[in-house]
C-alpha cells in the first residue's frame, strides 16, 4: 500500500459511504466487496469513534436479513435510506453530500457524485476495481462502456485517492488516466468467507442441480471476459480424446454478450454433461464450490479475481489464467496458463483431474496464499486513506 501521510485525527470525524451496492439482492464481486468493506471497516476498534453515514436507495437497508454481512452494524454506523431514482448518484445522494457535507466520502465502486464544480464535493476515495471496459469494449453495452469510462476518468481526476484493487490495476490506472502514483493506494481484497456445510448439504444442491458426477466449477457472469468459449472447447477437447469422468459446471447470471456462448455450448454437443444452473443463491454457493473438484477461471482479464481465493479458501485447486491482475492473486497455488490457449486450458484441466499429487500441493498451497488477504487488514488500510482524505479538509 502506498504510504499516506502522517499525521493525527484525534476529533472524531463523520465518513460518509455510498452503501448502495452492498445491498443488492444479486451480488457479483463489486457487491461482496462493498458489503465486506464496510462491515469490517465500521467494526474496526479505532473506528468506533467516527460517525459512519451509510446512504443507499430506498428503505430496505435497515431490514437487512441476519445472513447479509451489513445486518446489525455497530452503533456508530447510520443507514441514510434516500429515494430510489435514475442517477441516484448524481441526484438523490448528491444531494444529501450538499445537506449535510461529511469529513470525507468513500465510494466503493468507481462512480463519484458529479458537480459542476468538483471542488465543492467533500474529500472522496473511490475504489477502483478494473479497467476492464478499455481493455474488453466488445464486453460491455455501448452506454455502459461510455459510462463507466466517464466516471472513472472524473473520479481519477477529482478524487482525493484512490483504492486500487491491485498493482494490475493500480498500473492500469496510471497508464489509461494518468493518475500519479502517490494518489493510488493498492489495498487487496480477501476471500469472502465461504459458509461451511455438511456432505449432506453439498448431496442435496447436486442432487437438485443433477450433479451426479464429479465437476470441474467456474462461477461468475456469463460475458465474454470470462473467456467462457475457450472453457468449453476446452472441456469438448478432453471430452473426445480422454474418458474424463467430470462434468463441466458453468454457474452464473448471464451478461452482455452471453449469448454466443450459450450458442457455442449447444454446437458442441456436450449433452447433460455441460450444465448452466444459472445464477446461485447465497445459500447454495458453499455446497457447489466445496463440493467442486477444480475450479477453472481462464478469465482474459481481471482486476483482482475474488473467485480464486473463494476457491483456494475451501480446498478446491484452481486453474486460472496469467494475465492482468490472477498471478499476483493466486500466487504460487494455481495452475497458470495461457488463457488464449484451448490446449493449455484442457492440459491443466485433465492434470487436475488425475494428478493427485499435484491437488494435494495446489490445496496445500491455496490454504497457505489466502492468508496473504484478510478484511481486517484491507479494512485497516482503507481506514488510513479515509483519515488522510479528512486531514485534508
Amino acid at each position: 500500500m502506498t504510504p499516506v501521510a502522517q499525521g493525527s485525527t484525534d476529533r472524531p470525524i463523520t465518513i460518509a459511504i455510498d452503501a448502495s451496492r452492498a445491498v443488492v439482492p444479486q451480488t457479483t464481486g463489486t457487491e461482496q466487496y462493498a458489503a465486506q468493506i464496510i462491515r469490517h471497516l465500521t467494526e474496526l476498534p479505532e473506528a468506533a469513534k467516527h460517525r459512519w453515514l451509510l446512504y443507499t436507495r430506498g428503505e430496505n437497508a435497515p431490514s437487512l436479513r441476519e445472513q447479509h454481512p451489513l445486518h446489525g452494524l455497530a452503533p456508530t454506523a447510520e443507514w441514510r435510506p434516500l429515494p430510489a431514482r435514475s442517477l441516484w448518484t448524481h441526484i438523490s445522494l448528491n444531494r444529501a453530500l450538499a445537506r449535510h457535507a461529511p469529513d470525507a466520502l468513500f465510494v466503493p465502486a468507481h462512480v463519484l457524485p458529479w458537480r459542476a464544480n468538483p471542488a465543492s464535493l467533500p474529500p472522496s476515495v473511490v475504489t477502483v476495481h478494473d479497467l476492464g471496459y478499455l481493455r474488453f469494449p466488445d464486453a460491455h453495452r455501448p452506454s455502459q462502456r461510455l459510462y463507466l469510462d466517464q466516471s472513472t476518468r472524473y473520479a481519477a481526476r477529482y478524487a482525493h485517492s484512490l483504492i486500487a484493487v491491485s498493482e494490475a490495476t493500480a498500473g492500469d490506472l496510471q497508464s489509461a488516466y494518468h493518475v500519479p502514483r502517490s494518489r493510488i493506494h493498492v489495498v487487496h481484497e480477501a476471500a469472502t468467507p465461504i459458509e461451511e456445510c455438511t456432505p449432506q448439504q453439498i448431496g442435496e444442491v447436486r442432487a437438485r442441480l443433477g450433479l451426479e458426477r464429479r465437476y470441474a466449477l467456474f462461477i461468475g457472469t456469463i460475458q465474454p471476459r470470462k473467456n467462457l468459449g475457450r472453457l468449453l472447447q476446452a472441456y469438448a477437447l478432453l471430452r473426445s480424446h480422454h474418458a474424463v469422468d467430470f462434468d463441466l459446471v458453468i454457474a452464473g447470471a448471464p451478461g452482455w454478450g452471453s449469448d454466443p456462448i450459450y450458442q457455442e455450448a449447444r454446437s458442441l454437443g456436450l449433452g447433460d454433461r455441460l450444465h448452466f444452473p444459472g445464477y446461485i443463491a447465497q445459500t447454495d454457493l458453499a455446497p457447489l464450490l466445496r463440493g467442486a473438484e477444480q475450479f477453472c477461471y481462464p478469465s482474459l482479464f481481471e482486476g483482482f479475481g475474488l473467485p480464486v481465493l473463494e476457491a483456494q479458501s475451501v480446498g478446491v485447486p484452481v486453474l486460472t489464467s496469467n494475465n492482468s491482475s490472477l498471478p499476483e492473486i493466486a500466487g504460487d497455488a494455481a495452475l497458470l496458463v495461457d488463457p488464449m490457449d484451448v490446449d493449455a486450458i484442457a492440459d491443466a484441466m485433465l492434470r487436475l483431474s488425475r494428478d493427485e499429487a499435484l491437488r494435494s500441493e495446489l490445496i496445500a498451497a491455496g490454504y497457505q496464499n489466502v492468508r496473504r488477504f484478510t478484511w481486517q487488514e484491507a479494512a485497516r488500510q482503507t481506514l488510513e486513506v479515509l483519515l488522510d482524505a479528512a486531514r485534508s479538509r
